[in-house]
């Protein structure tokens, strides 16, 4: 397979959909908004995104399932499945705020070799495949060098529905807000991940996400040679609800953060 062919493919394809997303930022009323279930909300511009993103993968990889936020398609790849959110930050998307994404990997067997996130209003694509480095609108990414946290920007987000963890969460905010050049919440976990593989943030943790938020950006975060880890250290972060990303040099002193959550 020619997984940097493949990667192009999506990255138009990502354009493709992000454009239309932008249209109906136009068309879209609050009467068009569901909520899934507490503060989780989507509209029919989601949906329509992820049919269009299903079809055209269908068509380019038709041997892979998908794991898709919205669930056009359940179907189940013995080797092969895509990994899709067609707007990560609907929230954003829906009250204005202009972050919100695009975001699509694929996972061959456990291992995800390929990542596209194509943040719609900057009109920045960062992708990456196996082996390949990581890019930004054909410009080659790495991480930052910030060796120190307090000397760094860091990314998080703010649970909005699994409140189990929120007083320990705050703690960690509050020390780390305290010992870095601040903090930022952008809203879609995807743009925090890839802003981490290209150097603006120096690194990223959150909670409560799903694969679909993060498999594409923590991919190209590794790509860009930094460092993906549960909060603990460990490798469960694609469907372990917990994910700590850095440029490497940071990890230690992010994860003694982290690992009080």
């Amino acid at each position: 397979m020619d997984l940097k062919s493949l990667c192009l493919d999506v990255v138009e394809l990502s354009r493709e959909v992000g454009m239309n997303i932008k249209i109906e930022e136009l068309n879209v009323s609050r009467d068009d908004i569901e909520e899934k279930s507490l503060n989780s909300l989507v509209s029919y511009v989601d949906k329509k995104a992820e049919e269009r993103i299903v079809e055209r993968l269908s068509e380019l990889l038709p041997e892979a399932g998908f794991i898709a936020e919205e669930g056009t398609s359940n179907k189940k790849g013995e080797r092969y499945n895509w990994i899709v959110d067609p707007l990560d930050g609907t929230t954003n998307f829906l009250h204005g705020l202009p972050i919100y994404s695009v975001s699509i990997a694929l996972q061959r067997n456990n291992e995800i070799v390929l990542g596209v996130v194509y943040e719609v209003n900057q009109d920045e694509c960062f992708y990456a495949w196996k082996s390949g480095g990581a890019f930004l609108n054909q410009k080659s990414i790495h991480v930052s060098q910030n060796e120190h946290l307090k000397d760094s920007l860091i990314a998080t987000g703010f649970p909005y529905y699994d409140y189990e963890r929120v007083d320990s969460y705050f703690e960690v905010l509050k020390r780390i807000a305290q010992n870095s050049r601040g903090v930022r919440r952008m809203g879609s976990a995807a743009v925090d991940l890839v802003y981490t593989a290209c150097g603006r943030f120096d690194a990223f943790f959150e909670y409560s996400l799903h694969a679909w938020d993060v498999a594409a950006g923590a991919f190209i975060v590794q790509e860009a040679g930094g460092k993906i880890s549960d909060f603990s250290g460990g490798n469960n972060w694609l469907f372990g609800k917990e994910i700590v990303a850095s440029n490497g040099l940071l990890t230690k002193e992010v994860l003694e953060a982290t690992k009080r959550i």
